[in-house]
C-alpha cells in the first residue's frame, strides 16, 4: 500500500513538472525583440522595460526548467527503484527467474522526495519571477507604477506563494509519516 501511495505521489510530481516544463518552453520561445510584443509603444517611455527584464526572463526561464528536470528525473528514478524493488519482491518466489533482492531505504526515499519537492518549488518560483518580468515587459516596469502590471501581478504574488505554502506543508506531512 505505501509503495502505491508512493509511486502515485511520483507520478504526480512528475505530471505537475511536465506541464509546467511546456509553459517554460512556451515561455522561452517568445521573442521579446518583436516589436508587437509589448503594449508599450514608445520604447524611450520610462515605463518600457530595459534590457535587464529581457535577460531576467531567459535567465529565470532556464533556472525554472533545470529545477523541474532536476525534480522530475529525481521522482522517475524513485518511482524505478520502487518498481524494481515491488517486481522482484514478487517474482523471488518464482524458481524460473533469478531472485533480485532490492531493498528500498525509507531513509533514501524520503529524502529523494524531498529533494524532488524542493526541486519542483523552486521551478514554480522562477516561473513565477519569469512571469513577473513578462508582465513588466509586455505591460510597463513595476518601478514606473504601471496600474495593469500591479493588477497582473499582485494576484500571482499572493496566490503562487499560497499554493506553495500548502504544498511544501502537505510534503513535509507526507515526510514524517
Amino acid at each position: 500500500m505505501t509503495t502505491s501511495i508512493h509511486i502515485t505521489a511520483l507520478d504526480g510530481i512528475v505530471n505537475v513538472n511536465s506541464l509546467f516544463t511546456l509553459a517554460v518552453f512556451v515561455g522561452l520561445a517568445w521573442n521579446p525583440t518583436d516589436p508587437n510584443s509589448s503594449l508599450i509603444t514608445d520604447p524611450t517611455s520610462p515605463c518600457a522595460a530595459g534590457s535587464t527584464i529581457v535577460e531576467n526572463i531567459v535567465s529565470y526561464h532556464v533556472f525554472s526548467f533545470s529545477s523541474f528536470l532536476f525534480s522530475s528525473l529525481i521522482a522517475l528514478a524513485l518511482k524505478q527503484a520502487l518498481r524494481i524493488s515491488k517486481t522482484t519482491d514478487f517474482h523471488s518466489h518464482s524458481h524460473h527467474l533469478p531472485e533480485f533482492f532490492v531493498r528500498v531505504n525509507k531513509n533514501s526515499l524520503r529524502v529523494g522526495m524531498l529533494a524532488s519537492g524542493v526541486g519542483s518549488v523552486i521551478g514554480c518560483v522562477f516561473l513565477m519571477l519569469a512571469l513577473i518580468n513578462v508582465v513588466q515587459f509586455k505591460l510597463g516596469t513595476l518601478a514606473c507604477g504601471s496600474g495593469y502590471s500591479f493588477a497582473a501581478v499582485v494576484p500571482l504574488v499572493i496566490f503562487v506563494p499560497l499554493a506553495l505554502l500548502i504544498y511544501v506543508c502537505i510534503v513535509l506531512y507526507a515526510f514524517t509519516r
